[in-house]
């Protein structure tokens, strides 16, 4: 089995011992879980859910393109949130347009992530290639 790790260009990847995803036998892409970082590693959104999940949505876009997929070849996602109530209360505007052709997802509330100012972080396994 083939194996490679993205590698993004933004200044905090080489001091994390992950990768924001990896792409296995050229035909499936695992993200990292995104957080809510800009390219500096700076928290987007301190206390904001909408403002988090936006650029949760903008990294993995940075990452599915860096692969050459789409939101079209997204065939799952998992979401944690430390606050379920308010990621479903006030996100779907934002969810629905990367949500694309149904992908299956799972949605878990937890009780922190990482940071503590963190309230959202999102995994996705994407296929590569069309079929």
């Amino acid at each position: 089995m083939t194996r490679k790790a993205l590698h993004l260009g933004k200044d905090w990847e080489d001091t994390v011992p992950f990768s924001l995803g990896v792409v296995a036998s050229g035909d499936f892409l695992y993200t990292a879980g995104i957080t809510a970082r800009e390219d500096n590693g700076a928290l987007v959104g301190k206390g904001d859910m909408r403002a988090q999940l936006q650029q949760c949505f903008k990294v993995l876009g940075e990452v599915l393109e860096a692969a050459g997929a789409s939101w079209s070849d997204v065939v799952k996602y998992t979401i944690f949130t430390t606050d379920i109530d308010s990621y479903v209360k006030d996100t779907l505007d934002i969810r629905k347009k990367h949500f694309v052709d149904r992908p299956a997802a799972t949605l878990v509330e937890v009780s922190k992530l990482i940071n503590p100012d963190m309230l959202v972080e999102i995994e996705a396994v994407v296929r590569l290639g069309k079929q």
